[in-house]
């Protein structure tokens, strides 16, 4: 299946520390494609792979779901642990949520976590019904490009395949379940004016993680931050949360 121009993954060799990008649900990698060459830059090993069925088309995303998404994070994690002893997971939306799921999976080898506008909640009442109604209605409404600067726009899906989005309540269910395993740090990038997912998420992390967890404001961007006005307070923050808590110093290229 071919890709949309622009939707390929990004990976870059740099020093012993990595960073596991992901992308979030309908979306693709140029989505975080700044913040990834921006880590990498300052001599980070990156890798932000593209999950199945995403930057293709949504007739061909309509047959995955979460397990297929994880699965390729899984698989680039592997890649990535084997090259470097300190390897922190970062996300957008769903992407936050799954690199939440690695932590709780490979605990004290993800030395950090840091998400941005996570999707942890089913703040959307209609989403209850996509198992039923994925037998009705193959597509909503889509919910990307959720983005205040003026001129940027997200690469992703302009419509939503229910089928796969029914799978995002079980991923929910799961990550929100084991969250007491999640006791490396964590740092949360959150879009007070977010129209794709409401504060129920962050609010949940801040009662379950507790000393753990640090949220930081992104007053001037919607939900797509990493293309947004606040991106560049995404990319230094994490670098200096990588410096912070990484086991080995940080090497420039």
């Amino acid at each position: 299946m071919p890709l949309m121009p622009g939707a390929e993954p990004y990976h870059h060799d740099g020093g012993k520390i990595g960073v596991l990008l992901c992308h979030g649900f309908t979306g693709t990698p140029q989505s975080l494609r700044p913040w990834g060459e921006f880590l990498a830059r300052a001599g980070l090993t990156v890798s932000l792979p593209r999950l199945p069925g995403h930057g293709t088309t949504w007739q061909e995303m309509s047959h995955t779901g979460w397990e297929d998404w994880y699965g390729e994070l899984e698989h680039a994690y592997d890649e990535l642990r084997g090259r470097c002893p300190d390897t922190f997971v970062m996300g957008l939306s769903m992407g936050g949520c799954m690199a939440l799921r690695l932590a709780q999976v490979h605990g004290d080898a993800v030395r950090g976590v840091v998400v941005v506008n996570p999707s942890i909640v089913n703040d959307a009442p209609l989403l209850k019904l996509a198992p039923v109604l994925k037998w009705l209605v193959p597509t909503v409404a889509p919910v990307a490009n959720d983005i205040k600067k003026e001129g940027a726009t997200e690469l992703a899906y302009d419509r939503t395949p229910v089928r796969a989005a029914a799978t995002l309540l079980r991923l929910w269910s799961l990550v929100q379940s084991e969250l007491d395993k999640v006791t490396q740090p964590v740092l949360v990038y959150h879009s007070p004016e977010d129209h794709v997912v409401k504060p129920a998420s962050v609010r949940l992390l801040r009662e379950r993680l507790g000393d753990n967890l640090t949220v930081r404001e992104l007053p001037n961007s919607y939900h797509v931050a990493t293309l947004d006005n606040d991106a560049e307070t995404i990319f230094q923050g994490s670098l200096e949360f990588v410096t912070a808590h990484a086991s080995v110093p940080l090497q420039q290229d």
